[in-house]
């Protein structure tokens, strides 16, 4: 017979089996809220589905030959432990795939494989602050201030606007780089489908290597950028540029996150990279592997063999941008219509990733006093999943919310659509 050990204590933010640092670690509220679509859908009600940044396998499967090349691993017995770093053949891949694609071309020791972006943003993180140290990044942006907070640093919260698509500037940056240990920028940017503008990338690289030369002079250690270019692939009449491309002088000092989980709808695959400095790389890597946060290795092997199929992955990726990019337009479309018709929306056209920025600007109106309220009332009344920027640390309750589109159809978005637009109408007829 078991023992029964259903009546254990359930858990508690006071409970002091746990370290303090965990019972101030807030879950993510992007998944509290999927899971509160999951338990809608399966009790049948028909949702118009944007809120994880992820891909449903029905309307973005992951690349035929990256499937076979799985499959091909795992009979070929590639089921043991991967090297720490990465297997060769995979770090080589990237290596060329970088080159070709980028103009950037890095040694080996700048590369390092990992289960997806995620550990390779918490190795940056691991590998360059201690703490106490600060780190910069704007809002909205993803996680930052979790990592953070895990690491034990001193975050300095940059808000940005939606007249610069929600982008830092070196005027909102500089103030703080001084004192900055390490600096968070991505583009194109979840949780906004925007990119940073190159004139402005430039300025604020420039600024970077004149701090940095202060402080090799100072004896001080440097200001490292994190770049987060997940989504670089995915661009919309917008050139994606680098940091190290527009300013040859940041090399020592960008990291970059990157993998195949946006680019090639493998977010279930998880295989990500870092790239960058071999110094700052070869730490990540010990950090990674401690943490046994390695990618599978017959999903490695599969990768590097699918990344030199430079025709195939070509073709995937027009396709794939051309998809998403059609359910991007639609919605900006119709809140487009929406808002020449007189209602309270806005929409920032869409440049990057898999999202687009929407303004319900209804705060204070039908009984509506924050962004969540607009979200319940979107999805109560028109079956209409969002998320708001307070997911992402902007605290404000502006109207602003993250559409995310790799799990729903164009038709699905111009079926929710004039369910949105009536209960925007309700808001504005309430009393």
């Amino acid at each position: 017979m078991a023992l029964d050990l259903t009546s254990l204590p359930r858990p508690s933010r006071d409970d002091t089996t746990v370290g303090s640092m965990v019972r101030g670690l807030v879950g993510s509220e992007i998944l509290r809220i999927a899971a509160e679509i999951r338990e809608l859908v399966a009790k049948g009600t028909k949702v118009c589905n944007l809120t994880v940044g992820d891909f449903s396998p029905k309307e973005f499967p992951i690349p035929d030959g990256l499937r076979d090349q799985i499959g091909v691993a795992l009979q070929g017995g590639e089921t043991n432990y991967p090297p720490s770093d990465g297997v060769l053949d995979l770090r080589q891949a990237v290596q060329r795939f970088y080159e070709r694609s980028l103009g950037l071309k890095y040694p080996l020791e700048g590369i390092v494989i990992a289960g997806g972006a995620r550990p390779v943003i918490y190795a940056t993180y691991r590998a360059v602050l201690d703490p106490g140290d600060v780190v910069v990044y704007p809002v909205p942006s993803w996680n930052n201030n979790h990592y953070a907070h895990m690491l034990g640093a001193r975050s300095v919260v940059v808000k940005t606007d939606a007249a610069a698509g929600f982008m830092p500037t070196l005027a909102q940056l500089e103030p703080h780089l001084s004192s900055a240990r390490l600096l968070c920028l991505c583009s194109p940017l979840n949780p906004t489908g925007t990119m940073l503008d190159p004139e402005a990338l430039r300025a604020i690289c420039q600024r970077i290597v004149e701090e940095n030369r202060a402080r090799e002079g100072r004896g001080q250690k440097p200001l490292i950028l994190m770049y987060d270019h997940i989504y670089w692939v995915l661009n919309f009449g917008k050139k994606h540029v680098t940091p190290v491309a527009l300013v040859p002088e940041m090399a020592p000092y960008t990291v970059f996150v990157d993998g195949i989980s946006k680019a090639f709808a493998s977010t279930g695959v998880r295989v990500g990279w870092g790239v960058g400095a071999p110094t700052i790389i070869s730490r990540m890597r010990d950090v990674l592997g401690h943490v046994g946060a390695w990618a599978p290795k017959a999903e490695q092997v599969a990768t590097a063999r699918y990344l030199d199929d430079t025709q195939a992955t070509e073709s995937f990726l027009q396709t794939m941008r051309q998809r998403v990019d059609a359910r991007l337009e639609a919605l900006y479309k119709g809140f487009q219509r929406m808002k020449d018709a007189g209602l309270p929306v806005d929409a920032i056209a869409p440049q990057g990733a898999i999202y687009l920025s929407v303004r319900f600007d209804v705060v204070g109106r039908g009984g509506l006093a924050t962004n969540d309220a607009i979200r319940k009332h979107l999805l109560d009344k028109a079956r209409f999943a969002v998320v708001p920027f307070q997911a992402f640390g902007l605290a404000d309750d502006t109207g602003w919310f993250r559409l995310s589109v790799g799990a729903t159809s164009v038709a699905e978005i111009e079926e929710a659509l004039p369910r949105v637009e009536a209960a925007v109408r309700e808001i504005l007829a309430a009393k």
